[in-house]
């Protein structure tokens, strides 16, 4: 019989640094990509006057054993805590080896996972640990963060990463990147890769500005300069900084709100509509962040976003409340000569086609009529037609890079008509 992985679940307390155990996670494996999770919050826990579920959907406060054979047994909330692609990597270099199993991913991330919850295998959470990489050792985070890219050899890769860069942060990506504090608070750092066809960092940060001058929130963002190389901080939307540390809240990631999961091939439930519905259920002010998300629909198809995965959309709640959090992860794909674009999710009822025909056969489950629904394209249309350009290059991009995206923007096929 396969034997049981388990761990403790710490949380840090809503608009509080008081750490408690939660919970207790058993997964029990059933082979390759299968398992069979349980989750069971505390007694004590339960007793609190100011317990919160870390997922109010699907993990609601009962005194009830959660089970779940999905996502390979790992629900969902759990696995928004997990490292991402970036963070794997780094976690499996620096120990050495390969076929970690969720377990151990979760309780080898650090201290700057996304949301508020923690793992362990105490039953009393440990002291946290508030010592992260300041802003002035970017050069050394980049240097390590290129020798694990390169896939160096193990001891160079595990020195360089127990030295400075510990795997980082679950919201979304796979790109090298690492979390960085200055006298404001925490921020995420995103360095170049190797691939990258034009500035990556300025080209992100323009992206951010130009959908907050359309309406969208985005997080705080700035250009740091290393030498000839751009690095992109963004602020952490998940931590807030008060006297002797930070505020951590819970989130909860797309992904786990559709119940979906993030393979290539079991993308059935990758839906906007779909999203739409679940704001209905998790946020306190479901018409304001549905209207805000078709807003971004709109924008992810007029600047050509297809990386708009699950993964990079979320819910947070700082306090008791979850909302939508800010828009993250936002890069054009460029793709010259070709007409039709889609988007990850199904935007409407032709699929993921990213065409106005389409966002607008959506529109009334996002609360618009069709009237409104084309204001909106078209002063989002307006604003990204006059203003992409200046953005990429007030940010510090070059003519080049304006060339090699231009494509993306407003490409002709959005206003065809979809095939019937």
């Amino acid at each position: 019989m396969t034997s049981e992985l388990s761990c403790f679940v710490y949380l840090q307390m809503p608009a509080s640094l008081e750490v408690v155990t939660c919970g207790r996670f058993v997964l029990t494996p059933l082979g390759p990509g299968e398992g069979v999770g349980r989750f069971v919050y505390g007694r004590r826990y339960r007793s609190r006057a100011d317990v919160v579920p870390i997922d109010p959907i699907n993990l609601p406060i009962k005194d009830v054993t959660f089970e779940t054979a999905s996502l390979r047994g790992v629900f969902g909330v759990l696995r928004d805590a997990s490292p991402d692609a970036w963070g794997r990597m780094a976690i499996e270099r620096v120990l050495g080896r390969i076929g970690l199993n969720e377990v151990e991913f979760l309780l080898q991330s650090p201290e700057d996972r996304a949301g508020a919850l923690s793992f362990g295998l105490g039953q009393d959470p440990p002291a946290p640990v508030r010592d992260f990489n300041r802003i002035i050792q970017l050069g050394e985070l980049r240097e390590a963060a290129r020798i694990i890219e390169e896939d160096a050899p193990a001891e160079r890769i595990r020195e360089q990463v127990r030295r400075v860069l510990q795997p980082t942060t679950s919201m979304g990506g796979a790109r090298p990147k690492n979390t960085v504090e200055d006298d404001a608070g925490l921020w995420v750092a995103k360095f170049p890769a190797r691939e990258d066809r034009w500035n990556s960092a300025v080209v992100e940060a323009a992206m951010l500005s130009l959908a907050a001058r359309c309406g969208i929130r985005v997080p705080e963002l700035r250009i740091e300069r290393l030498g000839n190389e751009s690095i992109l901080l963004v602020r952490r939307f998940d931590r807030e900084k008060v006297d002797g540390g930070y505020h951590r809240h819970r989130m909860a990631s797309a992904l786990t709100m559709l119940q979906a999961d993030d393979s290539a091939t079991d993308r059935e439930r990758w839906s906007y509509l779909l999203l739409a519905d679940e704001l209905q259920r998790w946020s306190s002010r479901p018409t304001e962040d549905k209207a805000e998300l078709y807003l971004r629909v709109i924008f992810n198809a007029l600047v050509s976003n297809n990386d708009d995965h699950p993964r990079n959309h979320a819910v947070i709640a700082a306090g008791r409340d979850w909302r939508l959090a800010p828009a993250y992860d936002v890069t054009p794909s460029p793709q010259p000569g070709v007409e039709e674009r889609s988007l990850a999710l199904v935007c409407g009822r032709y699929g993921r086609a990213a065409r106005r025909e389409n966002l607008l056969s959506a529109a009334p489950r996002f609360g618009f009529d069709t009237d409104a629904a084309n204001a909106l394209i078209d002063r989002t249309a307006e604003v990204i037609r006059g203003r992409w350009r200046s953005e990429v290059l007030s940010h510090g991009g070059s003519a080049r890079d304006c060339d090699l995206i231009a494509p993306a923007f407003l490409h002709a096929g959005f206003e065809y008509p979809v095939a019937k």
